[in-house]
């Protein structure tokens, strides 16, 4: 997982390996690197995320976070391209695979 900030005077990174558990990772990785370069939620003006690489689940959890943060925060986001979607006065960003979607579903009869 990749996270990148920039303040405007310079492009702030961090990267953390995860293989499992994104979900509780994501939002403290992204506390720790605010933190670490004493910057404040409040003080980001705009949110850009990465979009079209990466497994299904990655993808939609870090669109998920960068839209909801955004709403919270009432400032932009776009992707790496600069997309974004307007709907229902919000602006998001829709999450765009580079392959198809290929959801398992478990067999739950066979454990009744």
């Amino acid at each position: 997982m990749a996270l990148s900030l920039n303040t405007g005077a310079k492009q702030i990174n961090l990267s953390v390996s995860v293989r499992r558990d994104q979900a509780e990772k994501l939002l403290p990785a992204i506390e720790k690197l605010l933190q670490k370069n004493k910057v404040k939620l409040k003080d980001l003006t705009k949110i850009v995320v990465q979009n079209g690489h990466g497994s299904f689940t990655a993808l939609r959890l870090g669109i998920a976070t960068a839209n909801a943060l955004t709403f919270a925060l009432q400032i932009p986001v776009e992707d790496e391209q600069g997309r974004a979607i307007s709907k229902d006065g919000l602006v998001l960003v829709e999450p765009k695979y580079d392959k198809p979607v290929s959801v398992t579903v478990r067999n739950l009869e066979s454990r009744i």
